[in-house]
């Protein structure tokens, strides 16, 4: 059996004197799309930004693509480009194009010419049903569009994991569609996604692990079924809260 991917192991995180994460223990398998969970202030998005190192850990062991991130040595350039992550607000820049947005990392970051950073960008941007705004600026695209985006300028970096965050939270319910089609195509393509979510219907639908947290703990975890059959107070809560 391999090693998991990402690892958490009795990590604790505080913001001075407020402790986040209260001892997480969690493990997320490659090619597997796990959901985090919780009420505002549980501790998902904390969790999920430790992941790619914006987020420092207190204590405990947090190993993610083989790389101890704990350790003082850790380079986190090259762990940003195994670990890609797109965030609620799009954060793409508006004197760029499209393709231009899409090509920068990987022409600074990778290192690759401007042609085969353009016959990425292409690539990418069809995988997200894009391949038509190549030359669009971001203020002539819709907000599921500018999502589509960022998540194509992620993939544009070959990551291995996928940090995804409350992608569609700005998003009104069509635009949420659109989005959460390409990152059910990409759980189809076995791209390994860690989602901090609050569309439960769409967590039910594509998530082979849910983790509910609450407080800042794992409170519970198992597969899909796990929604429908909560073995605490706190998650049949949380489920009945969301019918």
């Amino acid at each position: 059996m391999t090693d998991p991917i990402v690892k958490f192991e009795d990590v604790h995180k505080r913001f001075g004197t407020l402790e986040v994460l209260k001892g997480i223990s969690l493990s997320v398998e490659e090619g597997k799309v796990v959901a985090l969970l919780g009420r505002s202030g549980s501790g998902k998005s904390t969790a999920l930004r430790c992941v790619n190192g914006l987020e420092k850990i207190a204590s405990g062991s947090l190993t993610v693509c083989g790389r101890e991130l704990g350790k003082m040595n850790v380079d986190l350039r090259r762990l940003r480009q195994d670990v890609g992550i797109v965030f609620q607000s799009y954060n793409l820049f508006p004197h760029l194009t499209v393709a231009q947005n899409v090509m920068l990392a990987p022409i600074r970051v990778r290192k690759l010419s401007k042609s085969d950073a353009g016959k990425l960008a292409e690539h990418v941007l069809d995988r997200v049903g894009l391949s038509d705004k190549l030359s669009c600026y971001p203020e002539q695209l819709s907000g599921g569009q500018q999502q589509r985006v960022a998540i194509a300028r992620s993939l544009a970096m070959q990551p291995r994991v996928l940090l995804l965050d409350e992608v569609t939270s700005a998003l009104d319910p069509e635009l949420t569609g659109e989005v959460l089609r390409v990152i059910e195509s990409l759980a189809r393509e076995r791209m390994t996604m860690i989602l901090v979510t609050h569309e439960m219907g769409f967590a039910r639908k594509v998530a082979d692990q849910i983790v509910f947290m609450h407080q800042g703990r794992v409170w519970e975890t198992g597969d899909r079924s796990l929604l429908a059959n909560p073995q605490t107070q706190e998650l049949t809560q949380f489920v009945e809260s969301d019918l």
